[in-house]
């Protein structure tokens, strides 16, 4: 594939804070990049590969993740809400919400250490700091609806802290949590799936030496479901197939924090409601098409006032850098194309009746998955991909790019060369992703 390096002009030397580039949701926003425990950083919605009656569902937070921070690593905050929003009648509301909170319990307050000998399992006594979760659904508006406690203790592993305190990462962490009604959860460390080359941000570098994955090396915390779909429709069945409209989901996450942090010596505490600080739905959308003065305030909305960014959509920044500094021509505005792909779904593919155009990452559930997944999703064919949906090795990276050129077949006379070739070069990820649930790769270990 062609990288951006081969498309430079000698004239090349301008500005692209806001191209495609930047990890997928990873310190998107001014607010958000202070407060790295409630980034949401990407989110993934799939027909379960494995179990075709299931969707996972994974939302990431926590960005660049070092292997050797400790000695607190990295843990999910006791005082953020973590939660994944599911719209299944496309009026962009929520129908049903996956919230999580957590407790950190410390065992031995009297040493510095995490763990204070070998951790050889998930209670190990010899692991002093512990954190535990609850699940909730909520059925209705998040605010005021119907609540159902799915797990009220469940345990987060540690994070991997190196080989002489978790010597057998991959048992250890490798334990689900069996829910009622044939779900499965996790919550913990995973390897950093997304894969990008980060290196434009160096006055455009990218090509100006090899080209690497930038994200290669850190890790992520990964909230991840495995949901029968039957729980996801409006109807409570199973999708009868592609054209069953009852299997098109839309799906987002947020975080929220109390309103208030009072500060006093050695402690913070919260109170007061609940405040959305951090969204995420598709891929790459807060960095590369909502402005800087609106990037905040869009981390803080819900999709049913996603119109106030509706300008940004219509007439993106990306095609014009891309013609400014690589002569790349792309479709006028307005883009009604990409409106169709990030705020209403494709039609015949993801697109669901009587959609109310907003920010939603939309899944036909009713699309079996793929037997040999192409990264390039729907661009290649691969209808069980990006944008329908996402999977842990999309190439989001190159699909939005392209998207942003106009190659893909709603807008068929931009769907060319050079416009259906633009990458950055990062083409698989660092580390293998699992075949099973929850897919995410084995953290890299701490002391390497």
């Amino acid at each position: 594939m062609r990288t951006l390096c081969t498309l430079l002009g000698a004239g090349a030397l301008a500005t692209l804070a806001l191209l495609p580039g930047q990890a997928s949701s990873h310190r998107e926003a001014p607010l958000i990049a202070q407060d790295p425990m409630a980034d949401n950083t990407d989110l993934y919605a799939f027909v379960d590969p494995n179990e075709p009656t299931l969707v996972t569902l994974i939302a990431n937070v926590i960005p660049f993740q070092d292997p050797d921070g400790g000695p607190n690593f990295y843990p999910f905050d006791p005082n953020v809400t973590y939660e994944i929003h599911v719209d299944n009648n496309a009026d962009a509301v929520e129908d049903i919400t996956f919230q999580w909170k957590f407790t950190t319990e410390v065992r031995n307050p009297a040493t510095f250490l995490y763990n204070t000998g070998p951790v050889t399992t998930i209670d190990d006594p010899d692991l002093n700091v512990r954190q535990f979760y609850s699940l909730t659904r909520i059925d209705g508006p998040r605010r005021t609806g119907r609540r159902t406690l799915l797990a009220g203790r469940l345990p987060v592993p540690p994070p991997n802290i190196g080989p002489r305190s978790t010597p057998n990462y991959g048992a250890l962490a490798g334990g689900i949590q069996q829910l009622p009604g044939d779900m499965r959860a996790f919550a913990g460390q995973r390897d950093e799936g997304f894969y990008v080359d980060l290196a434009i941000f160096d006055l455009l570098g990218v090509g100006s030496g090899e080209v690497e994955d930038s994200t290669a090396g850190f890790n992520v915390s990964a909230l991840a479901l495995q949901v029968p779909m039957r729980d996801l429709t409006r109807t409570g069945t199973m999708p009868a197939g592609p054209s069953d409209p009852n299997g098109i989901i839309g799906v987002w996450t947020t975080t929220s924090r109390p309103a208030v942090a009072t500060r006093s010596a050695g402690k913070v505490d919260y109170t007061g409601e609940l405040v959305q600080i951090s969204r995420l739905g598709n891929p790459l959308v807060n960095e590369a098409v909502i402005d800087l003065a609106r990037k905040d305030v869009f981390n803080a909305i819900t999709p049913t006032s996603d119109g106030a960014a509706l300008d940004r959509v219509l007439d993106p920044e990306v095609p014009k850098l891309l013609n400014l500094i690589y002569g790349v021509q792309s479709p006028p505005a307005p883009r009604n194309d990409l409106v169709t792909i990030f705020l209403t779904g494709i039609p015949g593919l993801n697109q669901p009746q009587g959609v109310v155009a907003s920010e939603q990452l939309r899944l036909n559930m009713g699309i079996p998955p793929s037997r040999q997944p192409d990264p390039m999703g729907v661009l290649r064919g691969d209808l069980a991909g990006f944008p329908n949906g996402r999977r842990v090795g999309d190439d989001v990276t190159d699909i939005v790019l392209q998207a942003a050129a106009g190659a893909t077949p709603l807008t068929p006379g931009f769907n060319i060369a050079p416009n259906n070739q633009i990458g950055d070069g990062v083409g698989r990820n660092d580390v293998p992703y699992l075949a099973t649930f929850p897919y995410l790769g084995i953290p890299h270990a701490g002391n390497r």
